[in-house]
């Protein structure tokens, strides 16, 4: 299983949210930079980064942050938070993004998932956010009536290769992960799946590693300590 450090951005800087709620946000560092070279010292070969101001906006205001973390080199990066046309994946991947996430746009534009993954392929992931099962969208503040296990299953069958599944409830509460959520989309998709939300021990990383994940995500838990990144990677592998 491979371990995702993460960066959330927030004008410019590293930030975490509690439970999706832009409310309650903590600042981590004025400098991402700085963080990225940490997650590579520590061995990580992995970064996953949100623009939280674009997942609202569904623009991208954080692209020049984005374009220099991926700078850092050797890390390979993913990136979401309101990708909705052609022209910001193209703008992603033509800074060096390996991965490019949909959420809202996967929801509500089946035309543009279509048209990015014709295009790009295994570039293009979808993050499915989960709020009481349904899909949420819209940086976590609408709740659509999309079931998130059959919507998952929709994805899989559109060619989608990668989908990152966060559980909103468990998301920055450092209560552990829904590990009962990850073993039923492990068992029922065929696609790697990468956990998020909640991971906030080694004992997570552990119990996801067993369930035959493709990758968890580790925020909050990095930033205070919870978790050493070093010691995540080794276990997970």
């Amino acid at each position: 299983m491979r371990i995702f450090p993460a960066i959330d951005l927030f004008e410019g800087k590293a930030v975490r949210l509690f439970k999706g709620d832009y409310a309650q946000m903590t600042v981590y560092s004025e400098n991402p930079i700085e963080i990225a070279r940490d997650f590579k010292a520590q061995g990580a070969e992995y970064m996953h980064l949100v623009d939280l101001e674009g997942a609202k906006s569904g623009e991208t205001p954080n692209l020049q942050t984005v374009e220099k973390l991926v700078g850092v080199g050797g890390l390979f990066v993913e990136v979401g938070g309101g990708i909705r046309n052609m022209q910001t994946v193209e703008k992603y991947v033509s800074v060096g993004v390996g991965r490019v996430i949909l959420g809202t746009a996967a929801v509500n534009d089946e035309k543009f998932l279509d048209e990015a993954l014709q295009k790009y392929g295994e570039k293009i992931a979808v993050g499915v956010d989960l709020k009481d099962g349904k899909v949420a969208i819209k940086g976590w503040t609408e709740k659509s009536e999309k079931d998130g296990l059959e919507f998952c299953a929709q994805l899989q069958e559109k060619g989608v290769k990668t989908i990152i599944c966060t559980d909103i409830s468990k998301d920055g509460a450092m209560q552990g992960a829904n590990h009962a959520l990850y073993k039923t989309l492990s068992e029922r998709l065929g696609v790697q799946i990468i956990a998020s939300g909640g991971v906030s021990s080694i004992d997570d990383i552990l119990r996801l590693s067993k369930l035959d994940l493709y990758g968890a995500i580790v925020g909050k838990a990095y930033y205070t300590n919870a978790i050493s990144l070093k010691e995540a990677i080794r276990v997970a592998r």
